[in-house]
């Protein structure tokens, strides 16, 4: 039995996450598998190349440091870079990312990278902002965008925006306005590119938006920022580690930094081996975090320390060495555990430090 803190990688809940995405899917309409943040906090080549052999259409990084990564690991499949920053255009186009082209500067930048280079029709995303107000040109720009292009070293791959709230069905009214704002750029761009505005809740919940091609990041990870979506799909990570240590600790004794828990009456504790350096926050210390230990809920005890965590095992038939799960399992997903500490899935998930180690489970 694998030992030690791990992330296990599950690639057939990967698998199984696209094949739900598809099954809501025209058969024309293209899947952008977004794979930033090391894919999630999970492994960036694992998952990219499980996802290229699945067939994904494209995949999309934040940076371009991410997708040059994937390509000197030798993915092929199209990979659009969300936010390239201007100094990292050289590297953008040797190593033949598209990116999202998102305003003026980004544009000239990148002409003039090409104008050195002498390529010509170098395929580009332009990002608008329909109403999240975070990165992308104006719709009111759209015109003057498509005039500067005809005469650049460009070709419009595709047209594509963001939506703020498509988890939100409080917000439909919003979310329509910036659909159809989206729309209007249509008739400026033509048919030929791929338009793309809807993320993982997008694609359940608006399916008349889908266009040509739809983004999915969370959900193939196995969250849906709604429990109707998530009972769809299957959790990818699983946060495990092992016992180090038990404690039997007297009434009155304290436990960790600070002092941070007092036991009121005889309390066993294990020591685990994770802490806020592997991406386990403070936040999830004094019983506000637990972790599972042979299907048994066990709190945390005290301040989260750098390296490890205490937990309460006194109810729980447990010794060292034993199997501790943190998140990924029936019991407790990524998404419970975070709420536990007032927060969201993609952020416990993209904080689990390089350090812990990945493993890959594919069977």
């Amino acid at each position: 039995m694998t030992k030690g803190t791990r992330l296990e990688i599950h690639l057939p809940s990967l698998r199984h996450n696209m094949t739900q995405i598809r099954l809501r899917l025209q058969p024309e309409t293209k899947l952008l598998a977004v794979v930033k943040s090391f894919a999630y906090g999970a492994d960036a080549v694992a998952i990219s190349q499980c996802l290229e052999q699945e067939g994904v259409d494209y995949l999309a990084v934040a940076y371009v440091a991410e997708g040059a990564a994937l390509r000197k690991e030798g993915i092929q499949v199209p990979i659009l870079v969300l936010h390239p920053q201007t100094h990292e255009l050289d590297r953008l186009v040797e190593n033949k990312l598209e990116p999202s082209v998102y305003g003026w500067h980004v544009l000239h930048a990148l002409e003039k990278v090409l104008a050195v280079k002498e390529i010509h029709n170098y395929p580009v995303h332009l990002k608008f902002n329909t109403g999240l107000n975070r990165l992308g040109f104006s719709t009111d720009q759209a015109e003057a965008v498509c005039q500067e292009l005809l005469s650049s070293s460009m070709k419009v791959q595709g047209v594509l925006s963001h939506l703020a709230a498509t988890e939100d069905l409080n917000e439909k009214a919003f979310t329509r306005l910036q659909l159809q704002k989206f729309d209007t750029l249509k008739p400026i761009f033509g048919p030929k590119p791929i338009y793309h505005v809807l993320n993982t809740s997008g694609i359940f919940n608006y399916p008349e938006a889908h266009h040509n091609m739809v983004r999915s990041g969370i959900g193939l990870y196995g969250y849906g920022n709604d429990p109707q979506i998530s009972t769809h799909l299957k959790p990818v990570a699983v946060l495990k580690t092992n016992i180090s240590q038990i404690h039997e600790v007297k009434s009155g004794s304290s436990v960790g930094y600070n002092r941070g828990f007092i036991a009121t009456q005889k309390t066993r504790t294990a020591t685990l081996p994770l802490g806020h350096a592997d991406g386990i926050g403070r936040h999830y210390g004094n019983g506000k975090g637990a972790v599972w230990i042979h299907g048994h809920k066990a709190p945390i005890l005290g301040n989260v320390c750098m390296d490890m965590i205490m937990v309460d095992v006194t109810e729980i038939d447990c010794t060292e060495g034993d199997e501790v799960v943190v998140f990924g399992n029936k019991n407790q997903n990524a998404e419970a555990f975070a709420e536990q500490a007032e927060t969201i899935s993609y952020e416990i998930l993209t904080a689990i430090s390089q350090r812990v180690r990945r493993v890959i489970i594919d069977d």
